[in-house]
């Protein structure tokens, strides 16, 4: 039996209350699949997903992390995905000087009327961290 058979990764997503976390809710009572090792995080806007959030959680150790917010120019607060985007890009090289796979961690914008894109683009990160393996930290911090 390959560990791949057995292992489930943790992934932590974090959501934006206006549409995000609207389009996962609305996913949920259509009786949509979403990965059962996704644990969501609602916050008000993705700009304010901190980026020390991201990195504890792979401290702590989760396998991935997801953030989501509105579609660029729809956000409520004017400019918040703006600065999630930056943010995201900024991890990713944090990632990448960790040793970590940058692929650990992803962004998407997901409006509140998308409850097939959110099963979808949760199902596809959760079947590309469970390729990649469990969380290289975990290990070392658990030792």
């Amino acid at each position: 039996m390959n560990m791949n058979d057995t292992y489930m990764p943790t992934i932590i997503g974090f959501l934006c209350n206006w549409c995000s976390y609207t389009g996962a809710d609305l996913a949920g009572t259509a009786r949509m699949k979403i990965p059962a090792s996704l644990r969501v995080v609602r916050v008000m806007c993705s700009g304010r997903i901190d980026p020390l959030f991201v990195l504890k959680g792979f401290l702590k150790g989760a396998d991935g992390i997801m953030m989501m917010g509105c579609h660029p120019g729809d956000c409520h607060y004017q400019k918040g995905n703006y600065n999630a985007r930056r943010r995201f890009v900024m991890l990713q090289n944090i990632f990448e000087s960790l040793g970590l796979e940058k692929e650990r961690i992803g962004l998407w914008w997901v409006s509140a009327s998308e409850a097939p894109k959110y099963a979808q683009v949760t199902k596809e990160f959760a079947e590309k961290v469970k390729e990649l393996g469990p969380n290289p930290l975990r290990e070392e911090i658990f030792l």
